[in-house]
């Protein structure tokens, strides 16, 4: 018996003819398993009432358990052995190729076929066929329900039948597709009944009107210092809150045994509704009654000119009272205002003023430093533009007057006849010693609906009252009784909103188009800096024929007051500003409000176009957008309840008269700019 097996190497026609033989083998093997695996696919889709065929139950079987089955492994083409399962394999490679086999009859259902297969005798110089099968194998057999298993199992490939279509879908299976675009519904939050639920004031101040003599309770003094000041009526936010004010300040100062405590009161109204006088009137009113000089009220503003111009309004009504007022903001110098607030006697400290009127800032600083500046006796704390104050709670100033209004057990004052403590829960004992309450007033056109930054004033029972729907409560869906859904603030009825689109270099030549086209007498202008303020403030006074002015921090607040007062005036016929303006100041007269920068929010927007169109009267917003702009600042204003916002172009026509005199300003300002810089470097 021989050991050992001596295969002579072969010519090329010999080696070609044996490698032929074994592709045949191969290729004839892989067909008759693809027609087995697609005899098995079609016995799975008969009916469920036929009795399957044992390898379908096993297929089924093994597709129910979830095994994976195997992929049947590629033998290596050698040139000594012949197609796996044929005679001429090799032992080892003929047992592989019928483990293989077995692996495929229980679960070859999920491989797939490689299309038509030629048998035919080739000749010698016909391309090499194992390639080609192997090939085919590997990127069709991995698909379940392949286009080459269908091949396989069809007439043309099998000659049996053609298979029964395949059935839908179970009832239970998951079907993918049909995504929709739909619009997450807006998730509505929870506010608490005095935010839900607001006392609504009529937002247009033309209609609506009360008289003065339809509010019997304003005393006959302050009525007849209103028509002084040619007020015949109150306007709808007026008529409401005054009301209200007096009403808890009805029973006096005091709290005492069967009295109560006044709720705090929230108003959130349009700019120029009128809200300065609705706490001015009810104040003065309150303390006309008082027997001895103490800071009583406190107003609380968040720019030095608004604190200004509410500290005239006061001094207008107390004008002949007793009443005293003190204005602390900065502009004079710290003992300057001390002399105003307490006077140092022999008998100790005394006040000199009853209502005072401040800047948070400057407010802490007489806090710490002025001697014998007491707040003991607050009565009314008021805070104007209550979103901005709120802002900039982290000065810690509401804190510190809270702490100098109620003062701890070692601080207060022994001869007082009247010892206030922090309010605490309502009993019999609590109630049986009288004591002066404090009593907090906001006012803001976009007053915040946030319980949680609210929370920080530590409000008791508050009461609000609204022009506008509350935005993200349950009244959304029906505001007012005209039927007007609203957003999320009011403006003022008289206001047109317009935005204009415009590139980066034409923007100061469309601000000079607007107001040297529609010839008006007094232009307000905000940027969103410093800086282009100034400039645009150069280039216009460069370009001529508009008397033009800056309103900025590069300014003290002295020349800022004459600035302002001569646009009051109609001498300034553009004044370019920051956001400092942009704050309850009231200038008579502005036709034209222009948002040289697009504000970055709503709230920003609402008050620069706020300085037009106050009391009634009709005014113009213009907003310069470059294109990138354009539909984020759209949206937004939409958004927020904008009523009519138009679009205004500005054609090259009518733009081109001015551009030789506008290229020489541009020169000029060049010109200018460096001429700063080199007197900043020296």
């Amino acid at each position: 018996m021989a050991l050992f097996h001596v295969a002579r190497y072969s010519g090329p026609e010999a080696a070609g003819a044996e490698a032929e033989a074994e592709a045949d083998g191969r290729a004839r093997a892989l067909l008759e398993r693809l027609r087995c695996r697609a005899r098995e696919r079609q016995l799975q889709k008969q009916p469920p009432q036929q009795e399957p065929s044992e390898p379908a139950e096993a297929a089924q079987t093994a597709q129910a358990a979830g095994k994976r089955r195997r992929r049947p492994r590629r033998t290596r083409r050698r040139k000594s052995g012949g197609a796996p399962g044929s005679p001429h394999a090799p032992p080892c490679k003929r047992r592989k190729a019928d483990d293989e086999d077995e692996d495929a009859g229980a679960g070859g259902a999920s491989r797939g076929g490689a299309g038509h297969w030629d048998s035919g005798p080739r000749g010698a110089d016909a391309p090499p066929r194992p390639r080609f099968c192997r090939a085919e194998s590997r990127e069709e057999a991995p698909a379940g329900n392949s286009v080459g298993a269908e091949a396989a199992g069809s007439p043309e490939g099998q000659g049996g039948p053609p298979p029964e279509e395949a059935p839908g879908p179970p009832a239970h299976a998951l079907v993918l597709g049909g995504f929709g675009r739909s619009k997450a519904p807006k998730v509505q939050p929870f506010l608490p009944a005095w935010l839900a639920e607001p006392s609504c004031v009529g937002k247009n101040v033309t209609e609506g009107l009360v008289s003065i003599e339809d509010i019997p309770e304003v005393h006959p003094d302050l009525q007849k210092r209103l028509r002084a000041q040619g007020i015949s009526s109150y306007f709808p936010v007026q008529a409401a809150v005054i009301p209200a004010l007096l009403e808890s300040t009805a029973n006096g100062f005091l709290v005492s045994r069967g009295g109560y405590r006044p709720s705090d009161l929230c108003v959130s109204a349009p700019t120029g509704s009128g809200k300065t006088l609705a706490f001015v009137i009810p104040v003065v009113q309150a303390l006309l009654r008082r027997a001895v000089c103490q800071v009583r009220a406190l107003v609380v503003l968040p720019t030095k000119e608004l604190a200004q111009q509410v500290s005239n309004v006061f001094s207008v009504y107390a004008d002949a009272t007793p009443l005293r007022v003190a204005l602390l903001t900065g502009q004079k110098s710290l003992a300057k205002e001390q002399e105003s607030l307490v006077q140092d006697t022999a008998d100790g400290f005394r006040c000199l003023a009853d209502i005072v009127v401040a800047t948070p800032g400057r407010l802490v600083d007489h806090v710490e430093q002025t001697p014998g500046f007491s707040l003991q006796h607050l009565r009314f704390l008021v805070i104007d533009e209550a979103d901005r104050v709120i802002d900039s709670m982290h000065q810690s100033w509401l804190p510190r007057v809270l702490a100098a209004a109620f003062p701890s057990e070692g601080t207060r004052d022994p001869f007082a006849l009247l010892q206030r403590t922090q309010p605490r829960a309502v009993t019999a004992a609590s109630v049986c010693c009288p004591q002066m309450p404090l009593q907090k007033l906001l006012f803001s056109a976009t007053l915040t609906q946030n319980p949680e930054k609210l929370q920080q004033l530590g409000l008791y029972r508050p009461r609000l009252f609204s022009t506008g729907s509350v935005h993200g409560g349950p009244r959304d869906a029906d505001v007012d009784g005209d039927g007007d859904s609203g957003g999320k603030y009011t403006f003022p009825a008289g206001l047109t909103h317009r935005y204009v689109p415009c590139s980066l270099r034409l923007k100061p030549l469309v601000v000079l188009h607007l107001i040297l086209e529609m010839n008006l007498s007094r232009v307000l202008c905000f940027t969103n800096s410093r800086e282009n303020s100034h400039r645009l403030f150069l280039l216009v006074q460069a370009f001529g024929g508009v008397r033009v002015a800056e309103f900025s921090s590069r300014y003290g607040p002295g020349s800022r007051k004459r600035i302002l007062k001569r646009f009051q005036q109609g001498k300034i016929q553009l004044l370019i500003s920051t956001d400092a303006t942009a704050r309850g100041i009231d200038v008579q007269g502005v036709q034209l409000v222009v948002n040289y920068d697009a504000p970055q929010y709503l709230r920003t927007y609402v008050h620069r176009v706020g300085r037009t169109a106050r009391a009634g009267k009709s005014g113009q917003a213009f907003t310069l957008l470059l294109k990138v702009q354009e539909r984020r600042f759209v949206r937004m204003l939409r958004e927020g309840g904008v009523p009519g916002l138009e679009r205004h172009d500005a054609p090259s026509e009518l733009l081109q008269p001015l551009a030789p005199r506008y290229q020489e300003a541009l020169s000029q300002l060049e010109s200018a700019v460096r001429e700063e810089r080199k007197q900043k470097a020296a």
